[in-house]
């Protein structure tokens, strides 16, 4: 009984800033219906599918985007290290003609 009255409390939640829009309603991908007496597939705790399709390209495009951000991340990082690394460059040449900053 408890289980029941569990999910009823599940399929009645509303997300936050949208009132009369129930969080599981639709697939977060396709935006197709989903049934209350068909599977849901979950991703990430909160987000549901109607598919394991669906689920699994899901799974994909965030995949691609971390690897875009660490693609990204590392390329600030080289930018940032040879920044530096000449700045250094320059600092120790000025030491060796005896000039201080």
């Amino acid at each position: 009984m408890a289980a029941s009255v569990a999910c009823v409390f599940f399929f009645d939640a509303e997300p936050v800033g949208q009132p009369g829009v129930h969080a599981l309603d639709a697939c977060a991908l396709c935006t197709k219906p989903l049934a209350r007496d068909s599977d849901i597939f979950m991703y990430r705790g909160d987000t549901p599918f109607c598919s394991d399709e669906c689920q699994h390209e899901q799974m994909q495009l965030d995949a691609a985007c971390a690897r875009q951000a660490a693609r990204t991340a590392a390329r600030r990082q080289k930018q940032f290290s040879s920044a530096t690394g000449s700045g250094r460059a320059r600092r120790e040449s000025w030491e060796t003609w005896g000039v201080k900053n």
